[in-house]
């Protein structure tokens, strides 16, 4: 497991985002785990976390001029990952948007940086159903921008349903054409699992987890 996959999976765990046991999630189903990126809710979580997404992206050596997050955890996310290159010697516009557009002042849904002509990347934390992906892909492309990629936190690498063995994140970068970038996986979390004395016996759980709801392998 690469370095930054295990500095993020033990940050996780440090700070109360990645939790084992029993879990219902939205879907209905019953997860051994649960990730709640919600919980890196400090200025030192967050620039670890930021230094993983950044390496993340640049393992995969993927270009890109501006960087947007989706309200709205995706906003901290990608302000965060902004800073880390900046520090690493690239200071790289940033655009979020509102929920909501703004009727007074500057008006509109977008705050930030010009993205027309630019080349895009989308930072936030999972991608569940995919929906709030899909509307940030509309809004790059209303702004006249050209997504690049998408990079999250955890790709939980289960299916979209029972007729439709892609995974939410596999489904998006098929219909964009874009890669989707994790930091981390259900593999590697089961990799961390299994060198974790602490965690070793939720490998198990994992194990039959993706047994019945894995994605099927990326091409």
């Amino acid at each position: 497991m690469s370095d930054h996959r295990h500095r993020f999976l033990q940050l996780a765990l440090t700070a109360d985002a990645l939790r084992f046991g029993q879990f219902t999630l939205k879907s209905g189903r019953l997860s051994p785990y649960f990730f709640n990126a919600g919980r890196f809710d400090s200025g030192a979580r967050m620039v670890q976390l930021a230094a993983c997404y950044a390496d993340a992206v640049e393992a995969t050596g993927l270009k890109f001029d501006v960087v947007f997050g989706p309200a709205y955890k995706g906003i901290p996310l990608a302000t965060a990952t902004a800073c880390e290159f900046a520090q690493r010697g690239r200071d790289l516009p940033l655009s979020f948007n509102r929920k909501e557009a703004k009727a007074h002042g500057e008006g509109g849904n977008l705050i930030g940086a010009d993205m027309n002509g630019k080349r895009v990347l989308i930072v936030d934390d999972v991608i569940t159903a995919g929906t709030a992906i899909r509307e940030a892909l509309a809004i790059i492309a209303e702004a006249g921008g050209t997504p690049a990629g998408i990079v999250v936190a955890l790709d939980r690498q289960e299916i979209a349903s029972e007729t439709d063995r892609r995974s939410a994140a596999q489904a998006v970068a098929e219909e964009a054409g874009i890669p989707v970038v994790a930091v981390a996986t259900l593999g590697d979390l089961l990799d961390f699992a299994s060198g974790n004395p602490e965690l070793v016996g939720y490998r198990q759980p994992l194990e039959d987890y993706r047994s019945r709801y894995g994605s099927r392998p990326t091409r």
